[in-house]
């Protein structure tokens, strides 16, 4: 077989059944194998979005994504949404076509080091240097990707390896002695995390995403239940509790709630969960939770204590680690302490600082946008956002029950992701409603995939909250540049239905509130790749916002008049 053929194979054998790319010359021998291949493949219209396709399919199914493309300046375009994967935990596999092994190092045509340039943001990297290695370096390359903290790997593969022809062998045992996830948590640790919180008074539990990459979803619905512990999570934890839960407390951090803000900081018990406890969740790391003793639960050794102090760290699956705990809880003798009187100020905090905005006449308001399409949907859609304004009101007014139904870019906060994120996620759940909620500015970044799925008939939603704005730079320059908007203001634009209609898609503009609704369904019913322009108020700012360098509690717009 050739060496393109057991990529073709081994691609079988780790389960794959889709990849994303963009043919080139370097991975042509790839592209003829899977011309006879029953693997399905999706051409994308630029590299950047296979990557992001991949990463939306990882993130809506739990599988690995895979993208490919071809050496140089293919390789180098899939940079960006390998970064966007790594800050995120995205299991993925990038595959990228390498000039010839004999030409490697001497500026050969569309040579680039990519193993070298992704470095830093991989959990792991290959450069095949023998065709036999390849069945191993690939059942390598999914089991690093999708264990412990998920992540992407990158392998890049000369053209010679791929044409050559060798025995097909699959690979064998894995044996990655440098690799050991650990998965039990420490049973004194668990005992300890037990006891702090059987004492707690005022304890709240902070999810991240690791609670959904682990599905231990029952498991914290589990605790919080047992000891009537409130829950926010982060923006990559939304679905991990059900906000529909009197027990929800919603998003924190910069733009979370007023009363998940509240809660953190005069809580005396932080339980963290599969989280980072980064700058957009922390504010000012000197009196995030000051009064609180902490426990932090991760899969990730490196994340404990990276940021904050902690006084119970548990390495370990927050699923396993979780289940221990609730039946620590159980078998204790001495029961968790009253949290009535905790909960009662916790409901004050909700009802003095609810989410709110004012509905202007002759406006369409962008949050009133993201509540229909709550309400239409039965909080039931996949939601992908891009970056901005938009991100964050559909986190805020989306009510968010289920885990890897809403898919954005945190960590690294890229514009132009959801789009293509969405089309991933459409192709690993045909069966479920995909919106994705855009702005303006984000969705021009990869506006060309409109092609990709016009093309594959794949039916995604694209309600943009058209602003005329790159919104989020505008709002920091209205509050705190003196109104000075230096280039955020998108003066010339496209006619974004006529756009979408001329790659064949549904396009319609949505000037008045009144006909908000009906577009939306109507783009339901299509079932076809549709883009909403919604004209929504140009000045509108995401309230509750912590100014960069305060504490969470220092809110702007937090408090409803």
């Amino acid at each position: 077989m050739k060496g393109s053929e057991i990529i073709i194979e081994s691609l079988k054998a780790a389960g794959v059944d889709t990849i994303f790319g963009l043919p080139g010359g370097m991975v042509i021998p790839l592209y003829d194998a899977l011309y006879d291949s029953d693997m399905r493949h999706i051409l994308v219209r630029h590299e950047q979005g296979a990557a992001h396709m991949a990463d939306g399919y990882a993130r809506a199914t739990g599988k690995t994504g895979v993208c490919v493309a071809t050496s140089g300046p293919g390789a180098t375009n899939l940079v960006t949404g390998i970064a966007n994967a790594y800050m995120d935990s995205t299991p993925m596999i990038a595959i990228t076509g390498q000039a010839r092994s004999d030409l490697i190092g001497t500026d050969a045509f569309q040579e680039a080091d990519i193993t070298g340039i992704t470095e830093p943001i991989v959990k792991h990297s290959y450069l095949i240097k023998r065709p036999e290695d390849i069945p191993r370096v690939f059942k390598e390359a999914f089991y690093i990707a999708s264990t412990g903290r998920p992540g992407p790997v990158v392998i890049d593969i000369p053209s010679d390896m791929q044409l050559a022809d060798i025995g097909y062998k699959p690979a064998g045992r894995l044996n990655l002695p440098g690799y050991k996830p650990t998965l039990k948590g420490n049973m004194k640790q668990i005992r300890s995390a037990a006891a702090a919180i059987a004492a707690a008074e005022r304890p709240v539990i902070y999810a991240g995403g690791g609670v959904i990459t682990a599905g231990a979803e029952k498991e914290l619905l589990a605790l919080a239940k047992l000891v009537k512990i409130p829950v926010t999570t982060t923006l990559m934890g939304l679905g991990a509790f059900p906000e529909n839960n009197d027990l929800s407390l919603g998003m924190l951090g910069m733009h979370g709630t007023g009363y998940a803000n509240y809660a953190v900081t005069h809580c005396d018990l932080l339980l963290g969960v599969g989280a980072r406890f980064d700058d957009r969740v922390t504010g000012k790391i000197a009196t995030f939770a000051r009064g609180a003793k902490k426990i932090h639960i991760d899969m990730d050794p490196a994340e404990i204590s990276k940021n904050v102090p902690i006084d119970i760290p548990i390495v370990g699956d927050a699923r396993d680690v979780l289940g221990g705990i609730v039946a620590e809880l159980k078998k204790q003798k001495r029961r968790p302490k009253q949290t009535a009187a905790w909960m009662d100020q916790v409901i004050a905090w909700k009802q003095k600082h609810p989410l709110h905005y004012k509905d202007l006449k002759g406006s369409i308001m962008p949050q009133y946008v993201i509540e229909e399409i709550n309400k239409i949907t039965k909080s039931d859609a996949i939601l992908c956002t891009d970056v901005g304004q938009h991100q964050m009101w559909s986190c805020l007014f989306y009510t968010h029950i289920k885990p890897r139904h809403f898919i954005s870019s945190g960590g690294l906060g890229t514009m132009g992701f959801g789009f293509p994120a969405a089309i991933g996620a459409k192709v690993g759940r045909p069966d479920k409603t995909v919106i994705d909620i855009a702005g303006d500015g984000s969705f021009q970044m990869n506006i060309q995939e409109l092609a990709t799925a016009v093309c594959y008939d794949i039916p995604v939603i694209v309600c943009i909250l058209n602003n005329g704005f790159l919104g989020m730079v505008r709002q920091w320059q209205e509050l705190f540049w003196n109104k000075r908007y230096s280039d955020t203001a998108i003066s010339c634009q496209p006619d974004f239905a006529a756009v979408a209609e001329a790659y064949g898609a549904l396009g319609m503009t949505i000037t008045d509130k009144k006909d908000v609704s009906d577009a939306i369904r109507t783009a339901i019913r299509a079932k076809r790749p549709a883009v909403l322009d919604f004209r929504v108020r140009a000045e509108e700012n995401v309230f509750p916002m912590v100014p960069a360098g305060k504490s969470i509690d220092e809110m702007i717009g937090g408090r409803k008049e």
